[in-house]
């Protein structure tokens, strides 16, 4: 047998929970421990762990991604009420995804992964549309508040110099709800950066959409300085390279998008891009067959499944049924890190294996060995529905040929 494929540098591995740990560990012993003689600084992301450990594994984690410049991340469960009663939890901890986000101020970049004889729902669609979510503030780091009765709520700036500014929100009347959201001038301009190299990269024209005719302060100062950046940094370059960049309304880009051919980069702020990124990937296919990176303004790398942990599969699984879940967008995640890994250690043998792995997938659902989410869609018909253990197996001999 073949020695190992070296690592220079481990990649930070975040791992997870539900069906996705359950993946997680069954691509890395079929797909990548054969070939690779891997090293990754592991932290357990799992909620019990993280509940353990008060979220500073969280923490921990995002650190050392910024020290180590490459991180792998299996999906995580955000808990709420009804996951704090399942797992007997002490505290709701924030999105971990959100820490992460918070910590490395970056921007996500969300492509489809394209398979021929798979069509996309939107018969429109001829290219892929590529979501850049900025991945800082808004509703992820917002405040909260449940107001028990009439009262006066209010937004209050204490300056470390001069005069405290207060604004009314809301004249309460009765009970209700209220929530506080924020953004920096300097995450914004970063997430504008990076939008526009990603798009130079990939040369692609560049949309963003936000609704600054509502939000007039909020929204507008995210048109203002995407448009700052875009003058005063890019503009040159981008009529260089043949790169378009135009602004419109969040609710003008959704109607755009279902009628257009795709082929753009679809800037959109945090939740936005949350919410348009599922529609995306669905439209195109399958929440499974989307790639996730989170790009630092330090130029550290996240690469991460887009879709959640498949909490009703992992039910399933818990009672001993072998589910048909796609791992394909954790296979990609494990292949995007171990590319960039290769890349940044000069090792061209990782790179290769990586493009290899991700050939190798393509080429089995293209081939008709495919879970049930792709074979709903595929044409012609599959003669079978793989469950995720066949999937993997199928990839894992295709990935041995020579």
């Amino acid at each position: 047998m073949a020695a190992k494929i070296g690592m220079k540098n481990p990649v930070v591995e975040l791992d997870g929970d539900e069906m996705t740990r359950v993946l997680w560990a069954l691509v890395k012993e079929q797909l990548i421990l054969p070939y690779v003689d891997l090293k990754t600084e592991y932290y357990d992301l799992g909620l019990v762990n993280r509940d353990a450990t008060h979220d500073a594994v969280t923490v921990e984690s995002a650190r050392a991604i910024a020290r180590r410049g490459v991180g792998v991340k299996c999906a995580t469960i955000t808990a709420n009420a009804a996951r704090r009663t399942e797992y007997n939890l002490k505290n709701l901890y924030p999105s971990p995804n959100a820490t992460i986000r918070a910590i490395l101020d970056g921007t996500v970049f969300r492509k489809p992964i394209i398979v021929s004889g798979i069509k996309p729902s939107i018969s429109t669609w001829k290219k892929p549309i590529v979501i850049g979510r900025h991945a800082y503030g808004d509703v992820y780091k917002n405040a909260e508040m449940a107001i028990p009765g009439p009262g006066r709520v209010e937004l209050v700036y204490t300056p470390r110099e001069g005069e405290q500014q207060r604004q009314i929100v809301a004249e309460m009347e009765g009970p209700g709800i209220v929530q506080g959201m924020h953004n920096l001038d300097g995450s914004i301009e970063n997430f504008a950066r990076s939008c526009f190299l990603y798009a130079l990269d990939e040369k692609l024209p560049v949309w963003f959409a936000a609704k600054d005719t509502i939000s007039k302060i909020y929204d507008g100062r995210f048109k203002e300085l995407f448009n700052r950046v875009y003058e005063t940094e890019f503009k040159a370059q981008c009529a260089a390279a043949g790169v378009s960049y135009f602004y419109t309304l969040i609710d003008d880009a959704v109607a755009r998008v279902v009628k257009g051919e795709g082929g753009f980069l679809w800037a959109c702020k945090n939740y936005d891009g949350d919410v348009m990124s599922d529609m995306v990937a669905s439209a195109a296919g399958s929440l499974a067959m989307m790639t996730s990176v989170l790009v630092s303004p330090s130029g550290a790398v996240e690469y991460e499944a887009a879709h959640g942990t498949v909490q009703q599969h992992y039910y399933r699984w818990q009672k001993g049924e072998r589910t048909s879940t796609n791992p394909a967008a954790l296979i990609f995640a494990w292949t995007g890190a171990l590319a960039k890994r290769a890349e940044l250690d000069h090792t061209p043998e990782l790179g290769a294996f990586a493009k290899n792995l991700e050939a190798a997938t393509l080429r089995t659902i293209e081939e008709g060995d495919m879970p049930g989410d792709l074979a709903r869609l595929a044409s012609p018909a599959p003669p079978r529905v793989l469950d995720s253990w066949e999937f993997t197996g199928a990839i894992a001999k295709r990935l041995r040929r020579p």
